[in-house]
């Protein structure tokens, strides 16, 4: 089946207020560039988004939070983000913060259709309140629920008409999870190859978990936090 839209706008055209969102990608690492921006132009808001973070000021989930279209992050890191913060603080923005283990998991488990885990992250801590807990072997866990959500965008290096994805080095991370996680899949790579052209031992998405696949454009593949090492010698 032919999965492939124009564009990123043809792609995320179903997207209404509202929608529970997952976006792949590690910091600004494959970050689905092309998607936030449509989402942005089409001004959908009272979103709520699963992300590992909120970007920067003014690029990735950054974009979203400036125009107030965001409703709710569920995240594990958020500290490169000023907006972010502020409006955390003023109470503008619900914040669901998790450990970066239990966020992958929670999402690995939707994929997996396994509707709650047990870890002993967060115990004895503000995570811990409200959840069921209980002792094994001496040792007691939290029980968490898999995290699902409407839509899973996710960004890939290669990918075919029939969705099959290929991630390169890094910008894996959360998005083989996500991609299984959502009930609508959509995937934006650097390029769009036909079938024949993936080796089948190379594919890390299969294209069963997707729905709709585009070529994106204009990657700029900021680098989150920039560290230089001077040798003065």
């Amino acid at each position: 089946m032919n999965k492939t839209v124009a564009n990123a706008a043809d792609a995320i055209s179903t997207i209404q207020d509202g929608a529970t969102i997952m976006l792949g990608g590690f910091g600004l690492c494959g970050i689905p560039e092309n998607c936030i921006a449509a989402l942005k132009e089409k001004g959908v808001k009272e979103l709520t988004c699963i992300a590992n973070n909120a970007g920067v000021d003014g690029f990735g989930l950054g974009l979203l939070l400036i125009t107030r279209q965001i409703k709710k992050m569920m995240s594990s890191y958020v500290g490169e983000n000023q907006e972010f913060e502020r409006q955390l603080l003023n109470g503008e923005l619900e914040v669901d913060l998790m450990p970066q283990g239990t966020l992958a998991t929670r999402i690995q488990m939707a994929g997996m259709g396994i509707p709650a885990f047990f870890t002993p992250a967060g115990i004895g801590t503000e995570v811990a309140i409200g959840k069921e807990q209980r002792e094994f072997n001496g040792k007691k866990y939290l029980m968490e629920h898999a995290l699902h959500a409407d839509f899973a965008i996710v960004k890939a290096w290669k990918g075919d008409r029939f969705g099959n994805l290929v991630f390169r080095k890094t910008t894996r991370n959360f998005s083989t999870s996500m991609a299984k996680a959502g009930k609508i899949t959509i995937a934006e790579v650097e390029q769009l190859v036909e079938p024949e052209e993936l080796d089948p031992d190379n594919i890390h998405v299969a294209g069963i978990y997707v729905h709709k696949i585009f070529q994106g454009k204009n990657y700029e593949k900021r680098i989150e936090k920039k560290t230089l090492l001077i040798n003065n010698k």
